[in-house]
């Protein structure tokens, strides 16, 4: 697999990575079958995925600790990304946003327990706090950096100046922020950010939760306490509205052998060199459509076709405050 650098301190990172959310929380199967998805997480290693992308605030906690055990003995082998940011550890422990000084220390020393590692790679600030200067935020991530405890860090849905001031402060390594066929928005003024101050950008929801694989027309497919039952985009006349995108990116994938779930992620691809995406699954099966997209290179003809897909109906999420993927 081919590898790309994440900012100016030298990340190095498999060009597709493996978002691992699924495996534990938010969507239909979730935390059901441990033994499956460390068999998939091995797998990914041995198809030479090499960035793995987790959160304190999954399950919570449960998935860290799913990495540490498929990660055990094997812990060189991979870049280990989570985040921070989105409990209140200075609290109950409940779900919400804080960024201070204090959190991120707390934060981080649980994470590091539950990964069993000395280190984390990429340590992401999950949401950002209106309450807490990002200044302080990030100072406090630096102290982190000098002390070997974290490598880099990076942020999540964080606007562009957020991302400038932070990165005053101390280098971003990586923006993690969603990006596919399906979400578009940040091509207006994000990437073009990321790329004048050479920021890492790592798309999550590459396959729009799912939807660009082809294989959602129903929610009626997804469990009860699936997010996705609460997605604008998902819901009533937006997904009926929405099965058009699929269709068109199905169209492509009809004409060159592929799947359309690879088409959308070579799309992705082919945005540029400077990014490295992390679709989620907990099957092997699914593990391995993915990676081969890597391979897969569309026409200009077949590219331009996907790029004018009209954008979908409805919000990214109910409320606009994204806490979970």
């Amino acid at each position: 697999m081919k590898h790309i650098t994440l900012g100016k301190n030298g990340l190095d990172v498999g060009r597709l990575g493996l978002g691992c959310m699924g495996m534990s929380a938010f969507y239909s199967g979730a935390g059901q079958d441990d033994t499956a998805s460390i068999a998939t997480i091995h797998r990914a290693m041995e198809l030479g995925v090499s960035f793995f992308d987790t959160a304190e605030m999954y399950g919570p906690y449960i998935n860290e600790e799913l990495l540490a055990k498929a990660f055990a003995g094997k812990r060189e082998q991979v870049v280990i990304a989570t985040k921070f940011g989105t409990l209140l550890h200075r609290g109950d422990g409940t779900r919400g946003l804080d960024g201070s000084p204090e959190n991120v220390r707390i934060s981080v020393e649980g994470s590091l327990k539950r990964l069993q590692t000395d280190y984390i790679d990429l340590y992401y600030q999950h949401r950002m706090d209106p309450s807490t200067p990002i200044e302080e935020t990030v100072g406090a991530l630096a102290e982190l950096i000098a002390e070997g405890k974290i490598r880099n860090y990076g942020l999540s849905e964080a606007g562009v100046e957020t991302i400038r001031r932070a990165n005053a402060v101390h280098p971003v390594a990586a923006l993690q922020t969603e990006y596919s066929l399906w979400s578009r928005d940040v091509e207006a003024e994000i990437l073009p950010v990321v790329r004048e101050l050479g920021i890492g950008f790592v798309p999550y929801s590459p396959l729009g939760r799912g939807f660009l694989t082809g294989t959602i027309r129903s929610l009626d497919q997804l469990e009860e306490t699936d997010f996705r039952r609460s997605n604008p985009r998902f819901a009533g006349e937006n997904l009926e509205a929405n099965i058009r995108i699929v269709e068109q990116v199905d169209a492509v994938a009809s004409e060159i052998g592929a799947k359309p779930g690879q088409v959308a992620l070579a799309w992705l691809l082919a945005q540029g060199d400077d990014i490295a995406p992390i679709p989620g699954t907990k099957r092997v099966s699914y593990l391995e459509e993915n990676v081969a997209a890597e391979a897969l290179e569309l026409s200009a003809e077949h590219l331009a076709a996907l790029s004018a897909v009209a954008a979908p109906v409805g919000d990214r999420y109910a409320d606009m405050t994204p806490l979970g993927r």
